[in-house]
Formats: C-alpha cells, sequence, structure tokens
C-alpha cells in the first residue's frame, strides 16, 4: 500500500512571501512525503523580492499563486496547519474542520520592512533562510516522530508474537 502524504497548510496574512516561501521550502526539502500548501487571510500577489530571492536559493515558485484561505475552508484536510504571523495566528478560526494539528511560527514580515532596495533584499534573505531552517527542523522532527512510531509497532508485533510463542 502506498503511504499518503501529509498535507500541510502554511498560512499568513497576505500570502505574499513567509507562507509562499514555506510552501516552496517543503515542496524542495519535502521529497514525496509532504504536500504542501499556503494561503493568506487578505492575500495580494506574491512580492517580486519573494520570487527573487527564492530563485537565487535555487527554488522554484512555478506554480504557485497568491491564495485566500476560504479556497480551503471545508473543501480541503490538512494534517497541519502552520501559521507564520502573528496577525495569522490570532485570526484564522480556532475550529477549522479538517486540520490535524495546528503549529505556529512567529516570524517578521519582510514585506514590512522599511528600507532601500539592497536592505529589503537583505531582510527577505534572512527570513527566507530562518523559514528553510524551520522547515528543515520540522521535516527532521516528522522523520524522528515517524521513525518512533514504526519503533512502537515494531516492539508491538514482536511482543505479540513472543506472547503467542509462550
Amino acid at each position: 500500500m502506498k503511504d499518503r502524504k501529509t498535507k500541510v497548510l502554511f498560512l499568513c496574512t497576505g500570502n505574499s512571501a513567509r507562507s509562499q516561501m514555506a510552501e516552496a521550502y517543503l515542496r524542495h526539502h519535502g521529497g514525496d512525503r509532504f504536500d504542501p500548501y499556503s494561503a493568506g487571510l487578505r492575500p495580494t500577489d506574491i512580492h517580486p523580492h519573494t520570487r527573487r530571492v527564492m530563485a537565487e536559493a535555487g527554488v522554484s515558485l512555478d506554480g504557485q499563486r497568491a491564495k485566500a484561505l476560504k479556497e480551503y475552508l471545508g473543501r480541503e484536510s490538512f494534517g497541519y496547519l502552520i501559521t507564520v504571523c502573528a496577525h495569522a495566528e490570532a485570526n484564522c478560526p480556532r475550529t477549522f474542520l479538517g486540520i490535524s494539528r495546528r503549529l505556529h511560527w512567529n516570524l517578521e514580515d519582510p514585506v514590512a520592512f522599511e528600507g532601500d532596495e539592497a536592505a529589503a533584499l537583505a531582510r527577505f534573505r534572512e527570513i527566507r533562510d530562518e523559514i528553510e531552517a524551520r522547515v528543515l527542523g520540522w521535516i527532521g522532527d516528522q522523520a524522528i516522530a515517524a521513525d518512533l512510531a514504526s519503533a512502537e509497532l515494531i516492539k508491538t508485533d514482536t511482543t505479540q508474537i513472543i506472547g503467542q510463542k509462550a
């Protein structure tokens, strides 16, 4: 039987930077284990700096677009909802049918940064790198949890087999 991918929804306010980066990084690093999505409470277009800094990192945003949370409400089920900003965490419905687990990563909004072009790009790169580290850490945590669950199943099976032989 083929394992099902875990669906993960990254949510922020505008779906223009942080959640888009997280979706792309999970797709890039998660292999065939995850099915990443992103959305915003009040979506805007993907910020040009988001596309630029992700391209610099060798990660494509092809096929991604800004989406509203309402596109998924009542239509999709997710293993995880990960909010990536305080506003989304505070304003996302607490009762969201189809969400198994909810996490929060409080990430600064690079779009809100005020400064010249070079400083703004530097801020986007910092947030991009922080998001990649969070995604990689989360993937590692999922692998450890899966290994522990598998080990527990093996232990249970072994105990049952030993008990049957006794």
